[in-house]
């Protein structure tokens, strides 16, 4: 069961039994924790980090997160028994992997094609779709050669994505992975990116396939009434039915 809180109360609610605790906002980099913790089956509850308000320059938070940024989480029992924190949904992600033994491959072969691939997203798939985003669609005047060289940067990026989809029904091999729902959430918004997938549809068949996965859906649907970009219309359009 997850349980909503806000910034200012979240301390009352910790306890050493206490499930993961989860900073979140509906935005790529959150789903990315919440669609994990899902999956993990592990419970967790939610603190909204409002990037809006500026809720992220908190100095509670700060000590979580340096970066001044989310997701980032609170695990009350750490690899020693004690609390742990960690900011950046990379790590986070690979930290419930090896806490779950779960979605992170079977060998250490595996485990090195997933880690290149959320690597990947980490370096190169967040970074620019990230930025395509913002001068697309939120960036006070319109810059044509900014817009131009990120949308042509995603497109090569997705155009990589494909051809590795062509060969494998998931993204580092034949096993669902944390490289999954990492890539997942970014690749989504391919419409806001202004990007088109008539010529991936090895991009767009796992999409659909991962959209199928309940607890995927589940992590997406996280406060996603509070998400005021609603450009990904294949999304929005099944939340409806």
């Amino acid at each position: 069961m997850v349980q909503l809180t806000n910034l200012r109360n979240h301390e009352a609610l910790m306890t050493a039994q206490d499930p993961i605790h989860l900073y979140y906002w509906p935005t790529p980099n959150g789903w990315k924790v919440s669609i994990a913790l899902e999956e993990f089956a592990l419970p967790y509850e939610v603190t909204l980090i409002d990037i809006g308000k500026g809720d992220q320059f908190a100095p509670g938070f700060l000590e979580i997160s340096p970066n001044n940024r989310m997701p980032a989480i609170t695990d009350p029992n750490g690899p020693d028994g004690a609390p742990i924190n960690l900011f950046e949904s990379g790590a986070i992600l690979q930290y419930l992997a090896r806490k779950t033994g779960q979605f992170y491959g079977k060998s250490p072969r595996e485990q090195i094609a997933i880690d290149q691939w959320l690597m990947w997203q980490m370096g190169g798939v967040g970074p620019m779709a990230g930025q395509a985003h913002h001068f697309l669609k939120y960036a006070p005047d319109p810059i044509p050669y900014a817009q131009n060289r990120y949308r042509t940067e995603v497109a090569r990026l997705y155009g990589v994505l494909d051809r590795q989809l062509a060969k494998s029904e998931y993204v580092a091999g034949d096993s669902y992975s944390i490289a999954d729902m990492a890539i997942w959430p970014w690749a989504s918004l391919w419409e806001g990116q202004e990007q088109s997938l008539d010529d991936k549809p090895h991009l767009a068949r796992w999409l659909k396939l991962l959209w199928e996965r309940p607890a995927l859906r589940k992590g997406r649907a996280l406060s996603a009434d509070l998400r005021k970009d609603k450009s990904d219309t294949w999304v929005q359009d099944d939340f409806k039915s």
